[in-house]
Order: C-alpha cells, then sequence, then structure tokens
C-alpha cells in the first residue's frame, strides 16, 4: 500500500523516528502499511542526511549511454562564437567536415547544445498582412461563376531552369482552363494570359486568388493592384482568401497536388506541350468524384459573358465622375485627394452618402472609401467579414452598358426634399458638399485652376 497523500512528509518521519527504538520492525511496517524493505530505505536516509533526506529523490538517471561528452559540447560552442551569424545546420555541417559523419551528433543536439549557451536567438515571425481583404464567402453553384487562379510553387526542370505555372480553375466543374510557365510574374504577363482564356470561355462571375503579387497589393487600397483593377472594370467580383491560409483556396491546392505527384516530381517542365497534355488528360479523361465520376469537360460550359475588350470608360449613369491621375489622385474641390496608383488612368464615380454629408468613391461596381469634404480627406471602406450580408452571386448574362445604379437615390437625403407634384427626384450631389467656387481640373497630376463666374444654381460639373 503506497503513503497516502496527505502528510506523506510527516508520516515518513514519523515512521523513522518510531523505528529507531521500535523492538518489532515488521510490526511498525505493517501497521504503516509498508514492505520492510521500504521501512529500511527511510530509516537509514534519517540516520545519513536526517530529516532533509525524506524528500523524493530524483529519478533522472546520473548519466546517458548518448549524452555528449563536455569536449563535444564545447567544441560546438567553439564554432558558434567563430561564427555568430550561423544556424545550428550550419554549424553541424562544419562540425561534420571536421569528425566523422558517424560521429556527429543530431542537429536537434546542436540546437539544445547552442540554447543552453544562450547562443541562439528565437526566429522572429512575420505576421502577413491583411491587405483590405475582399470576400464574400461565395461558393460557385454554375460553371464560370468563380474562377481559381495562383501560381504553383515553383521548382527545377531537367535542365535546370525555373518553372513557376500560373493555374487558373473553374471551381464548379474543376476544369483546368490554364497551365502556363509565363516568363515573368508581370501585370502584363498576366493579363496577357487572362485575354486568351476571356477571348476562349468568355468572362466569370468572380475570380478568387490568394493576396500575392499581380493579383494583390498589399499596401494598395483595399489591396487593389493593377490587374484586379482591370478585372473589376470587366465587371468580375474579387474574392480574396486570408493571408496565410491556403485552405480558403483549398481545391485549388489540391489540384496543385496533383501537379507536384504528376509533373513536378518528374521535373517535367520547360515546354508547353507537355502542360498542354497533362491538362488535356485532367479535363477528359481523369473522372472525379464530386462530379459523379464524369470528366469536367462534360460539365463545363463557356460562359455566356463574352469579352470584348476592357471600356475606355465606366458608365456611372449621371454621376459626378474624376479621373484618377499618374500619381493616383482625384481632384475633388481643389484638392488633390490619393486614392491608388492601381487606378490611374481610370475614372471613379462620386456619389452622396447620408452619413455626415460624406461623399462615397466608386470604382465599377466596388465602393472605394469617403470623402470628407469639411477635411479633403479620403477613408477607405472597410471590408464587409466573409459571409455577413453577402450580396447573391451576379446573374451571367450580358450586363446592361452602366456598370453600376445611381445610389444616391437608394441613400437617406441631408435635407428634405421639397414637395413636388411630379415623381421625387434624387437631390443633386452638390447639396451635399459646399459648391467650388473655381472649378478645377487635374492633368497629368497637376492641379490647374481656371476663374468661372459663380453660378446662380449651385452645381457639380459631372467631370472634372
Amino acid at each position: 500500500m503506497p503513503w497516502p497523500e496527505t502528510q506523506k512528509m510527516d508520516q515518513r518521519i514519523e515512521f523513522a523516528m518510531r523505528a529507531l527504538s521500535c523492538p518489532n520492525f515488521t510490526e511498525l511496517c505493517r501497521e504503516y502499511g509498508i514492505s520492510r524493505k521500504t521501512g529500511y530505505k527511510w530509516r537509514d536516509r534519517l540516520l545519513a542526511n536526517g530529516f532533509e533526506g525524506m524528500d523524493e529523490a530524483s529519478r533522472r538517471p546520473r548519466s546517458h549511454p548518448d549524452e555528449l561528452g563536455e569536449e563535444v559540447v564545447c567544441e560546438i560552442v567553439r564554432l558558434k562564437q567563430v561564427h555568430p551569424h550561423w544556424g545550428p545546420r550550419k554549424i553541424c555541417e562544419l562540425y561534420a567536415r571536421k569528425h566523422s559523419r558517424a560521429a556527429v551528433p543530431s542537429e536537434s543536439s546542436f540546437k539544445r547544445v547552442l540554447k543552453r549557451a544562450g547562443l541562439t536567438k528565437p526566429r522572429r515571425r512575420r505576421r502577413a498582412k491583411e491587405a483590405g481583404r475582399i470576400a464574400a464567402g461565395r461558393k460557385a453553384a454554375a460553371p464560370n461563376e468563380v474562377w481559381t487562379v495562383d501560381f504553383k510553387g515553383w521548382w527545377r526542370d531537367r535542365q535546370g531552369h525555373r518553372v513557376e505555372p500560373l493555374t487558373v480553375r473553374d471551381e464548379f466543374s474543376r476544369m483546368v482552363l490554364e497551365l502556363r510557365d509565363l516568363a515573368n510574374a508581370r501585370t502584363e504577363t498576366v493579363k496577357a494570359s487572362f485575354e486568351r482564356l476571356f477571348e476562349a470561355h468568355g468572362l466569370p462571375a468572380a475570380i478568387r486568388s490568394d493576396n500575392g503579387p499581380s493579383f494583390a497589393s498589399s499596401n494598395g487600397l483595399l489591396g487593389l493592384s493593377r490587374l484586379s483593377v482591370w478585372w473589376l472594370a470587366l465587371g468580375i467580383d474579387l474574392e480574396r482568401g486570408r493571408p496565410g491560409h491556403p485552405q480558403d483556396n483549398g481545391a485549388h491546392e489540391r489540384m496543385h497536388l496533383d501537379i507536384y505527384k504528376e509533373l513536378e516530381s518528374g521535373r517535367v517542365g520547360g515546354e508547353q506541350q507537355a502542360f498542354d497534355l497533362w491538362r488535356h488528360e485532367f479535363n477528359t479523361e481523369r473522372p472525379h468524384e464530386s462530379l459523379g465520376m464524369a470528366t469536367p469537360a462534360e460539365v463545363y460550359r463557356p460562359s455566356p459573358r463574352p469579352y470584348e475588350g476592357a471600356p475606355e470608360e465606366i458608365d456611372y449613369e449621371g454621376m459626378p465622375t474624376r479621373k484618377v491621375t499618374r500619381a493616383g489622385t482625384i481632384c475633388f474641390e481643389r484638392e488633390a485627394i490619393y486614392l491608388s496608383q492601381a487606378l490611374s488612368g481610370w475614372q471613379v464615380g462620386l456619389a452622396p452618402s447620408g452619413d455626415l454629408g460624406l461623399v462615397e468613391v466608386h470604382f465599377s461596381h466596388l465602393l472605394l472609401g469617403h470623402i470628407d469634404p469639411a477635411t479633403s480627406g479620403f477613408q477607405a471602406a472597410v471590408p464587409a467579414p466573409e459571409g455577413a450580408a453577402s450580396a447573391p452571386p451576379p446573374d451571367l448574362r450580358p450586363p446592361p452598358p452602366s456598370t453600376i445604379h445611381h445610389l444616391s437615390a437608394h441613400l437617406p437625403a441631408a435635407h428634405p426634399p421639397p414637395k413636388t407634384s411630379g415623381p421625387a427626384t434624387p437631390e443633386p450631389l452638390s447639396t451635399f458638399y459646399s459648391p467650388a467656387r473655381h472649378r478645377s481640373e487635374c492633368d497629368g497630376g497637376a492641379l490647374r485652376r481656371r476663374r468661372s463666374r459663380r453660378p446662380t444654381q449651385p452645381t457639380i460639373p459631372s467631370s472634372m
């Protein structure tokens, strides 16, 4: 029977004290429920070490057959002191070059020795930036509702050339639309590849991507890049995954695993013909369980939205517009307000907002943010959380000539509208902020004024 958990120390001392003068040691051990061997152990500890010897002794072994010797530990420390900026892996390799490979400790032993010696610093992990993520949590319910895009992690082909193909996939049908090793990942190169896809398959409703270069900008307004701005101008919604969460585009990453097993592991690359052959087999011959053992080519249908090129201008249906300069600014009441260089060359629409007299700034169907006329400051819009009041997927039929509705008709007015006998009309934008006495316009980033008479009815020009 073991010692009771309560007053364990007191019972040991009591037993050892009584054992020094007890005539019947066996009966005393039976009274405390311990063996004679245990009883002699505690009596001898009391005689040798006094009351301090009644504590539990450490069960850690005094030695280990694989324990590093003092000479090995000292040499590891010396090598680290000679190369203070080298990590344990390089120190281990340097030690192995000076000694037999069979006698080299493991890399974890080097880490443990250097850590105990205080010669290592914990690696600082940089948190991935959340670049104004735009996502509605949309899931494709038909072909071309969502396309997914990414760059496959690079590898070396048999000739030693770097291979990093661009992959584009239809989420619903699993159809691999593109598998191409581009010359580089620049915007113009990726854009040319998408132009070929749009001409062949039409336009999707949305494109899901990660926050990598070309697809997004970590420092841009709402994470917009020149490529994603072009997508928005074509009427394509953006779906972005969370930084450092590849599971947000998990099905696309699963396809990358197939590419790794069947192409990368064999160091295939360099010739587009090999990629086209693999893509043809994946789309037309390989059955998918999620499709009822059908092939992607049997499920996929081209988009009813044809690609007719990027529009030169976006129609905002009577909204006042401003053209974004090369510097990424627009002119508003004689002030240059910075938006983003990714929008340079495009026009943005202005709409009244009932909140504190602010002015909404739209690009295509996306709300960029608000301008405060009182301070001439711009505040970027906060993207709604994923799945929160998300809009239904857009109709895949050809869109109307306009790409945005006049939101001022649906927003509360700052002042009650005048009573008229005819139908109510939205209050003009000029009542939401003070009119500019001097009209201004931006030309190549420079602010230029021109004099004009003060109008009898305050109005804001439709464009500057």
